[in-house]
């Protein structure tokens, strides 16, 4: 199945790895899941997972974002129509649209409105869980 997934969800399956986003981080790692990206998302989990505030081995974060990046599919996305409500949630919505993303996951999902989301599905975290485990019993 292939997903995008918000800065927001990678970082707390960091800090909570058997929590419901780290169950998430370990299928992109099992291969499981791809991703969906281009650079500017990248860079955003380049920069954020660096933040002294997290204490993430800078080591194992450099090896996570090499398999994402090895594993993903890169895409380079139109920009929106019309804006988001949060103008750094687009390029997650723009590679969901231009990458044909099954479901954009983040723990923001009023930033993303159904009308402009053209066929993406926006699910939390553990939504998405429940999404992908009905779709397995099918």
């Amino acid at each position: 199945m292939i997903i995008v997934l918000d800065t927001n969800v990678l970082v707390a399956g960091l800090l909570s790895p058997f929590g419901t986003c780290g169950e998430i981080v370990r299928m992109v790692s099992g291969g499981m899941l791809t991703l969906c990206l281009d650079a500017r998302i990248i860079t955003e989990y380049a920069e954020v997972l660096a933040r002294p505030k997290f204490r993430f081995d800078q080591e194992k974060v450099a090896a996570l974002l090499d398999q994402i990046e090895a594993c993903g599919i890169a895409v380079a996305p139109a920009p929106l129509a019309d804006p988001l409500p949060d103008p750094d949630d687009e390029p997650f919505l723009e590679v969901a649209i231009a990458g044909g993303a099954e479901c954009l996951v983040t723990g923001n999902h009023a930033h993303f409105p159904p009308s402009l989301c053209q066929g993406v599905i926006v699910l939390s975290p553990a939504k998405f869980i429940e999404f992908y485990r009905n779709r397995q019993r099918m």
